[in-house]
């Protein structure tokens, strides 16, 4: 097809170094190329090939362009992509699986979203612990799911999704919430809410116990997010939890978060699938929007409720 875009002709000559060679990949002559060349460096008011010498060369103002250009052409490729997506109507089942944090606070908007561009496909949600979840993947039981915690298994597709910040959250009238920010001696025999064996949110716990040596004088395990910010709130323990979880309770002032000394606690989010399994449109299209879902969207979700 015989392309006729000075963007694209001015970017096929960068890449190619050359025009002639960009003349033949495009179906033109050298003579067209040169004059969309030239009505474009006519147009910005500058030159953006330097043509004194016997190579390739662009100028300063051309170097800048380029990156521009390319950026537009990939912008316009992604759009041409939305839009025929848009026309061809996606059906399907899609059986859906997360981890308790992502599955109670962010998997129902994330879904409500999808479903409002895709009405045509069936969704079923699973929630469980990230154990649970990996096993249903395993079992072919899921198509897609989304989990806390790391995941090693050969048969699994593993993607990053996002970053997830851990706090400490502390009873109102325990001594630590007097104190702007601990550190981990003030963890020394401490009462904690745990999650169970099999939870993201409790291996990262047991991980970062050991890390740093914490001695646990007594701990009750919960099944829940939401059951471990009650027990918070009733005075039985300290826990680490997603930010993600304790929003309306934190504006509410329930319990008391308090900054751990250092860097913030940071975990992943996965995206994760079946290796072997037979994709369908329904998941890719599913699995694309979640991978290039940007901070806005976030920031949208953040104003329905859920903390970023």
């Amino acid at each position: 097809m015989i392309i006729n875009d000075p963007l694209k002709i001015f970017v096929t000559i960068v890449e190619n170094k050359n025009s002639s060679d960009a003349a033949e990949e495009l179906y033109l002559s050298h003579p067209d190329v040169s004059l969309q060349i030239q009505g474009l460096e006519e147009e910005l008011g500058t030159k953006l090939i330097d043509n004194s010498s016997n190579h390739l060369e662009l100028t300063q103002s051309g170097e800048i362009y380029y990156e521009y250009a390319k950026q537009i052409l990939q912008l316009q490729d992604k759009a041409k992509q939305e839009i025929k997506r848009i026309s061809n109507v996606v059906t399907g089942n899609l059986r859906v699986g997360a981890s308790y944090t992502i599955g109670e606070y962010i998997l129902p908007f994330v879904v409500a979203e999808f479903a409002a561009q895709y009405p045509k496909v069936e969704i079923e949600t699973s929630i469980a612990n990230t154990r649970e979840i990996i096993r249903g993947v395993q079992a072919n039981h899921l198509d897609i799911a989304l989990v806390e915690g790391e995941v090693d298994h050969s048969d699994i597709l593993v993607r990053p999704l996002m970053e997830d910040e851990i706090i400490l959250l502390v009873p109102n009238q325990h001594p630590l919430a007097r104190l702007p920010i601990v550190t981990s001696e003030h963890l020394q025999d401490q009462v904690w809410i745990l999650r169970e064996s099999g939870s993201g949110t409790r291996a990262f716990s047991d991980k970062l116990f050991k890390e740093w040596g914490i001695h646990v004088r007594k701990s009750y395990i919960f099944g829940s997010g939401q059951a471990i910010k009650q027990a918070v709130t009733a005075g039985l323990g300290i826990a680490l939890v997603s930010r993600w979880i304790v929003r309306k309770e934190l504006n509410a002032k329930e319990f008391k978060t308090i900054r751990i000394k250092g860097n913030p606690l940071t975990r992943s989010f996965y995206l994760i699938g079946p290796k072997n399994q037979e994709t369908s449109e329904a998941r890719e299209v599913f699995t694309e929007q979640l991978l290039t879902l940007e901070s806005a969207t976030w920031r949208k979700l953040s104003k329905k409720g859920i903390a970023i």
